[in-house]
């Protein structure tokens, strides 16, 4: 299988620090598990092959878009913390996938946990 890029990955988690501080500012803890939502874009093929094989690879298919451009999306979802350890491990997956399945890593969001029931 080919490489990550590291530079790729590096850009990666520094977007991720901004992130990372606006949930934080909305009283978030990192630690608690949460539904994260990770969007994948390409050629409908693609994405319909990488919605088929979402399972396997350790996320729930949620959903199809299109862009005005053409290309597809998939967004699906997966459970965990988003600690800078569990992101950069869901990124370097993510990363892996855009190689395999021909899709390009389009971001990924979650609301924060702060840990109350509100």
């Amino acid at each position: 299988m080919t490489a990550i890029d590291p530079a790729r990955l590096a850009e990666e988690l520094e977007a991720n620090e901004e992130v990372l501080q606006a949930l934080a500012a909305n009283g978030d803890i990192a630690e608690l598990p949460r539904t994260i939502d990770v969007h994948f874009k390409g050629a409908q093929d693609d994405i319909e092959n990488l919605a088929e094989d979402a399972q396997g690879l350790g996320f729930r298919f949620i959903d199809f878009g299109e862009f005005e451009d053409g290309d597809w999306a998939a967004d699906l979802q997966v459970d965990g913390p988003v600690t800078r350890d569990a992101l950069k491990a869901l990124i370097t997956r993510a990363l892996e996938i855009e190689i395999s399945h021909g899709v390009e890593f389009d971001g990924w969001g979650c609301a924060a946990e702060t840990g109350s029931d509100q």
